[in-house]
């Protein structure tokens, strides 16, 4: 997005410096050309013109769509993802980035990505009000406590780009930074398949799963007290109240927190809450763990 963020960017800036000269100059001309003469010499009065009026209310129009039309045009390119995304979850938390990926790697203030590949981050923070940005992506979204904030961005070039926190977090704000190391395909598997790892979170929510004895009632066969979990995640629900919503990351994270919140149409409010019996990174494993969960194969009837 760095280049089209940049071509708005000097598009605006050219635009505000030519009406500034045109306007400073304008200013200059008229005060020479119609300067005071005489000590007792008074201008003509003038009772306005229309093809005046129409030009500079008319022009305006037209520059300022010109910045909305395009201005949209990046945000949504910003704001929507591709569908095929690495996705790597943020975790802010005073004063460091903690970085998951999906097979299981963990970083702190150190995030590898590949050249070439859409990277989605899906963020949140485990105390205040947090900010990702990185200047040489042009990207920069802020990272809320309790809920889950989303960023995209496609790297060019190889090489080490620096990560800042651009929301004041506390006294050690001004340290709270990082870097992404965009590698070459390659180096990227070669680092994502080295190190020691404990598994990818899905496997890591399902240990999760178990221990804490979700199982015994999100049951395959549907004969649990809880929903299906399986092929769930990005579908259409239905709640007590009428609502329809889509399962996605939010949703399974506050039904995980605060299970009361929205109940499914059909089922009782019999879940505990898990706050604060589960961090923030084992919210993460447990999602990731309902993600991977596909829907079952439908016995066909004899």
């Amino acid at each position: 997005m760095a280049s089209r963020v940049d071509a708005l960017y000097f598009f605006l800036l050219a635009l505000s410096f030519f009406f500034s000269l045109l306007i400073a100059g304008l200013i200059v001309f008229y005060a020479v050309k119609y300067r005071r003469r005489a000590a007792d010499s008074v201008g003509s009065e003038i009772h306005g013109g229309l093809a005046l009026e129409l030009t500079w209310t008319i022009v305006p129009l037209l520059i300022t769509m010109v910045i909305f039309v395009w201005g949209a045009s990046v945000f949504f390119a910003m704001s929507r993802p591709p569908d095929e995304t690495i996705n790597i979850y943020v975790v802010g938390k005073q004063w460091m980035w903690k970085f998951q990926h999906l097979d299981g790697q963990r970083e702190i203030n150190e995030l590898h990505v590949p050249v070439g590949r859409p990277v989605k981050l899906i963020m949140t923070s485990e105390d205040v009000i947090h900010d990702v940005f990185v200047p040489a992506f042009r990207i920069k979204a802020d990272v809320v406590p309790g809920r889950y904030t989303h960023l995209w961005f496609q790297s060019t070039k190889p090489g080490r780009y620096r990560l800042f926190c651009a929301e004041y977090c506390g006294t050690k704000h001004s340290g709270m930074i990082g870097q992404v190391v965009v590698m070459e395909p390659s180096e990227y598997q070669t680092w994502l398949s080295g190190g020691a790892s404990e598994g990818s979170l899905a496997s890591a929510g399902a240990k999760l799963f178990q221990d804490l004895a979700c199982n015994t009632c999100h049951r395959p066969d549907a004969q649990g007290r809880g929903p299906v979990l399986e092929g769930l995640f990005g579908k259409t629900v239905t709640l007590q109240n009428g609502e329809a919503l889509t399962v996605d990351e939010a949703y399974v994270r506050e039904s995980i927190l605060q299970p009361a919140a929205k109940i499914a149409s059909g089922f009782q409010p019999i879940m505990p809450t898990f706050q604060g019996l589960v961090t923030e990174e084992q919210l993460l494993e447990l999602i990731e763990y309902v993600k991977s969960l596909h829907q079952l194969p439908q016995v066909q009837p004899r």
